[in-house]
């Protein structure tokens, strides 16, 4: 059987779940893929790799390669290593990312950049997948086209040894690549997907008769679509849904026999803390359209530490609510405290138990602590739970959804939906899945990172940080506005310690203990504070994002008095928010900032009030960076500052950013193009740096 090297760099299991698909499909091509993860360093050798390579690489932070890839990166980032290090090398990159940040797939970028200045060669065309659109879009077809690629590879590689071609004799700029005529590009943007279905080996197609058809027609007659619902051509059309994924896992319930033994809800390789929460507040007010909270941990009798720009995770478990529901829909409600015992089938490829599910737990704390109910099901998931319903119409509907045909339907219906597996087992009554097939399809339940609002200089012991309680309309099956699981799970643990306002001390004789949560560090980054304090710093951060600056300006304010006689740069803060009487956030603390000399510009636009001028714009930070655009490209071209923007990566980060290159465009009189060189330059040099998110 032909073999290929296939690696993964994941971050939260997309990665490795798709390489793991690739994985599966290899068989049925006659192709044996040899998995790994990127970071098992001692299980390959790329120097001596004489099979194909094919990488799936995902993208973490505002364009970072993921933790697992770091030690790679950094090897081969070596510039001692030589031009053709990897001459020998033929290669295939799959790249996961997300539009909505500024450096769409730059993890994979950076690995595929890197592997070509060292001589290696594609074999089969880099695929940039979007999770912004869905990642599908482009992992589907850019697998399908990967056998063929693979064959003409092999087939090629074949014919030289047969005719005595010595390619590796040759120098790289001699070399012809004997598949790039042929390759498949695969690019992100969904308009140029035009794929030819006909002749695929590796689906399932579903033809259904008239009777079938006429059926689905009178039952869609004169409605609109819906997650459970299609129309046609849809609903009359024959189907290429993908391969059913095979099972591996062997589950049995064991009744416990007692109380079940205390255990960490989650697996970490860091630390992880239990804290205990000091204090919190509201920091909006009741009519503002969102609810802010500030929450203050106790961590001084623990080993945690940290300074102003870091993050920390902040572990969280599923709702009680939603967990009882998914445990009645299963029938499995008297089985919540028996535990949950796993196995790998005897005839399955598959080598290891899933390392997020703890040996012997109960399974209410499997769904309550391990997995993420709420995640997004993929196509696989789907097409597996077709063969667990019943009903005609709703096999039919799980199948168009996990199809090609249905790719607009399971968009719009299900992934920006944010549909979950409780919302699509209410909408298919008929389906009932074994507890199996869940732990095999759904993800690891993940901790959720929060930046740090406080420096220890100014609150030793203490840790705080500020959240939007999350709120969105609900799936098609829940009644009410549904909270995020980690904030919704947050706001509702600090209610019997909430104050209305941020300048409070801990009640003293309070009844019942303080709620505890668990918390973990964050691997190290780069958003701090510059090392030399006479650097200016300019910081943008609308809403929460303006926490972190928070922790900047505290411990700013310590050095200061330290060292009056110090030197120290000039400080901007750019803050946004809606009005300025519902969500002027640390309003009194900035001010404070402002006038003992530590912030020495506090410009502050409010959205929404903005309108209420004569003849005023809507005011957002990136129109206040542009007004002041001299003095703000005086300081980073000059002066060499350092500007930090946090907050939301979906449009103040990509309008902040143009904003800049605006700005050094018009103040350096240079092209668009110059000034997004300049902007990149600063990012390579870390002074411009980002925490954002979607």
């Amino acid at each position: 059987m032909r073999r290929f090297l296939l690696l993964y760099a994941t971050q939260q299991g997309q990665a490795k779940a798709i390489a793991e698909e690739i994985c599966e499909e290899a068989v049925a091509h006659g192709f044996s893929a040899d998995l790994h993860c990127i970071s098992e360093s001692d299980k390959y050798d790329l120097k001596t790799e004489t099979a194909p390579l094919v990488v799936v690489v995902s993208t973490t932070g505002t364009g970072d390669p993921p933790d697992t890839a770091r030690k790679f990166v950094k090897a081969i980032q070596d510039r001692t290593l030589p031009a053709d290090f990897f001459g020998h090398l033929r290669y295939g990159l799959l790249g996961l990312g997300d539009s909505e940040y500024t450096y769409f797939c730059n993890g994979g970028k950076v690995i595929d950049k890197r592997l070509q200045e060292l001589g290696a060669r594609h074999f089969y065309d880099t695929g940039h997948a979007d999770d912004c659109v869905g990642l599908e879009l482009v992992v589907e077809p850019w697998i399908d086209g990967l056998w063929a690629a693979l064959t003409k590879h092999f087939k090629s590689s074949r014919n030289k040894e047969m005719s005595g071609t010595h390619i590796a004799a040759l120098k790289p700029s001699q070399r012809t690549d004997p598949v790039a005529p042929d390759l498949i590009h695969i690019e992100s943007h969904v308009e140029l997907l035009r794929l030819d279905d006909s002749g695929r080996e590796d689906s399932e197609t579903l033809e259904h008769n008239a009777v079938n058809r006429g059926r689905s027609s009178a039952l869609i007659a004169d409605a609109e679509p819906s997650l459970t619902r299609s129309v046609p051509p849809l609903s009359q059309a024959s189907l290429n849904v993908p391969t059913l994924p095979p099972t591996y896992l062997q589950v049995h319930l064991q009744e416990s026999q007692g109380p079940e033994e205390s255990r960490s809800p989650v697996a970490s390789a860091d630390p992880v803390f239990q804290v205990p929460i000091a204090k919190a507040a509201r920091l909006t007010a009741s009519d503002a359209l969102k609810t802010t909270l500030l929450v203050e941990l106790d961590i001084s009798k623990t080993d945690f530490s940290y300074q102003p720009g870091d993050a920390f995770n902040v572990i969280c478990p599923n709702s009680d609510s939603e967990v009882e529901r998914l445990l009645q829909r299963l029938q499995l409600t008297d089985h919540r405290q028996h535990h949950v015992l796993l196995k790998i089938k005897a005839d399955t490829m598959k080598k290891a138990l899933p390392q997020h599910v703890p040996a012997k737990c109960s399974l209410q704390f499997l769904l309550t602590w391990c997995l993420e109910i709420r995640a997004v099901p993929k196509k696989a998931f789907l097409r597996a739970l077709v063969e667990h319903a019943c009903d005609g119409v709703e096999m039919r509907r799980l199948q168009e959804l996990c199809s090609r045909q249905g790719a607009a339907d399971y968009g719009r219906f299900v992934r920006d939906a944010g549909v979950g597996l409780l919302d699509l087992l209410l909408a298919f009554p008929s389906c009932q899945p074994p507890l199996s097939l869940l732990l095999e399809h759904l993800p690891k339940l993940q901790p959720r990172p929060y930046s740090c609002a406080s420096s220890s200089l100014c609150h030793p012991g203490k840790l705080r940080f500020v959240f939007n309680v999350v709120e969105f309309l609900p799936g098609p099956t829940a009644a009410g506005v549904r909270r995020g699981v980690c904030t919704g799970w947050l706001a509702t643990l600090v209610e019997s310690v909430l104050q209305p306002s941020p300048q409070v001390t801990p009640a003293g004789g309070r009844r019942t203990p303080a709620p505890e949560i668990l918390i973990s560090p964050r691997e190290a980054n780069s958003f701090h504070l510059p090392s030399d304090p006479s650097v200016p710093v300019i910081m943008v951060g609308p809403g929460t994002g303006v926490a972190p600056f928070l922790g900047f300006l505290q411990h700013r304010e310590k050095l200061q008095e330290q060292h009056p006689e110090g030197c120290f740069g000039a400080t901007w803060l750019f803050f946004g928010c809606r009005h300025q009487d519902r969500d002027y956030l640390f309003r009194d603390e900035l001010r404070h900032f402002r006038e003992r000399g530590v912030l020495t510009h506090l410009e502050v636009s409010f959205s929404r009030d903005a309108l209420m001028g004569q003849g005023a714009p809507i005011k957002y930070v990136q129109d206040s960076l542009r007004l002041h655009g001299a003095q703000v490209a005086q300081l980073l071209l000059e002066e060499r500052g350092h500007v930090y923007v946090c907050g939301d990566a979906k449009n103040m980060a990509k309008d902040v950013n143009d904003a800049l290159a605006d700005i050094i465009s018009q103040e350096s009189g240079v092209d668009k193009l110059e000034a997004m060189k300049t902007l990149a330059t600063l990012k390579e040099e870390k002074r411009y740096l980002q925490d954002i998110w979607s």
